[in-house]
């Protein structure tokens, strides 16, 4: 996400740092460009000029233009803005006092809303709460059948309701079932329409009276830009929604959505859908994601995504063995494993800071499929050619690609990418993720992933 936006935001601060002195011409020539590449991301008209005219008076300060770095204080400044627009901190859930909390999840039809339930609920329970998901579309065929599979692929109970079919007696009925059995959450998935209409908004107005909820969440579509924009303005106006779910924010969106909801509506965005799994839902953190739009990174979202999955005795393990400089091909093959349980490489890969070893990550494509090939590769090896790559000679490169069904250009291929990711893992480790490792603590003989 925000791939082309990032581009082009990097070009325009690379213009900026060659220039010796800030001059009113230079900032407003820097600025046509930021303005250009907002509107492009399909960002709301009035958050970029008011976005604009705020930068532009910072970036002219006597302070910042006689500055050592008057290029990087004007980065700064972008940056302090943006994350202005996008609502400055993350927005918690808020509960309720009373019994259980209810969360009301609105929105137009084909937004996503009966998989994002899914997926707040497995959120939900992954953070040791007891949620309860139930559908009250009784409109749509065979919706509350769809949010039931999804309850039992992610293990969380689902109310049926069988036999009830008005959206409110379904509601309240589920609320005092969840009271009963102990569920501390009860999700509400609402039904939808292709356009709002009086009809919907009823509906859902009666919903929230009757069921109080903490939350009135708005799932919106992410790919749909400002039109995202105009139903979370009219949502808000007409029920008071609380907070915004964006989906499909991995997928084509330019990204206008997610900068301009916030500064229209005043509502928080509260999570991104950044995948079509149910664990695909990330908190949206304004600073973080005005960092990756700035080919800064998002390191922090990285480490919380690796301390989730990443086993940290292997994890210390491979660090003294970076430093020591016996990182092995066995080493690497556990790597991958390991990186394919965080999700889809790219997408980690992205989260980096666009600069040294990391400059281009970002763009790298990797497939499932080639990881697989090369765990398959390293698999044909034996356990000495594994330990140390240097007696891979001729003849065993010819071996280990009969063994593994592949060429031996492609084994030459991995044993590339293996002194490549040596090297990218020993600068990340003596930088910002061996500072990370060095406050674990973990006691000797202890492991487990996500401990």
């Amino acid at each position: 996400m925000f791939d082309a936006l990032q581009d082009k935001f990097q070009r325009v601060f690379k213009n900026l740092r060659i220039q010796g002195i800030l001059t009113e011409q230079v900032v407003d020539e820097a600025l046509r460009e930021v303005r250009l590449a907002l509107l492009e991301a399909d960002v709301n008209l009035k958050v970029v000029q008011d976005l604009l005219a705020r930068v532009r008076v910072k970036a002219l300060d006597e302070e910042v233009r006689s500055s050592l770095t008057p290029a990087q204080e004007v980065v700064r400044v972008v940056r302090d803005e943006l994350i202005e627009v996008l609502g400055r901190d993350a927005s918690p859930l808020a509960s309720s006092r009373e019994y259980p909390t209810v969360f009301l999840l609105v929105g137009l039809q084909g937004s996503g809303k009966t998989t994002t339930a899914g997926k707040v609920a497995l959120w939900l329970n992954k953070r040791k709460k007891r949620p309860m998901l139930v559908s009250t579309d009784v409109y749509r065929p065979a919706a509350r059948e769809q949010l039931a599979a999804i309850a039992k692929t992610i293990e969380v109970p689902f109310f049926s309701g069988a036999g009830i079919v008005s959206p409110i007696e379904l509601a309240l009925a589920a609320r005092k079932d969840a009271a009963d059995r102990g569920h501390d959450t009860l999700i509400v998935d609402t039904a939808g329409r292709l356009h709002i209409d009086q009809e919907l908004m009823d509906e859902v107005s009666e919903l929230r009276t009757r069921l109080r909820p903490s939350e009135v969440l708005l799932v919106a579509d992410a790919m749909t830009g400002q039109d995202a924009v105009r139903s979370a303005q009219e949502f808000h106006e007409r029920l008071g929604t609380t907070g915004v779910i964006l989906t499909k924010l991995d997928g084509d969106a330019r990204g206008g959505a997610a900068l301009s909801i916030n500064y229209v509506t005043g509502q928080p965005i509260k999570f991104v859908g950044v995948g079509e799994k149910y664990d695909a839902l990330e908190v949206f953190y304004p600073d973080r994601i005005v960092s990756r739009i700035l080919g800064m990174g998002d390191v922090l979202s990285l480490i919380e995504k690796a301390e989730q999955t990443i086993d940290k005795q292997k994890a210390l393990e491979v660090h003294r063995k970076l430093q020591t400089d016996t990182f092995t091909l066995e080493d690497f093959r556990d790597q991958l494993r390991q990186m394919r349980r965080l999700g889809p490489m790219d997408e980690m890969l992205g989260m980096l800071p666009k600069v040294g070893i990391f400059k281009d990550a970002g763009k790298v494509r990797v497939e499932e499929k080639e990881l697989i090939q090369i765990e398959a590769i390293i698999d044909s090896m034996t356990p000495q050619e594994r330990s140390n790559h240097e007696i891979i000679n001729g003849k065993r490169r010819k071996r280990i690609a009969r063994g593994s069904g592949t060429s031996v250009q492609q084994v030459n291929q991995v044993l590339k990418q293996y002194f490549q990711m040596r090297k990218m893992m020993k600068s990340f480790s003596q930088n910002l993720l061996g500072k990370q490792l060095g406050r674990l603590k973990v006691p000797v003989g202890t492991g487990g992933a996500g401990a």
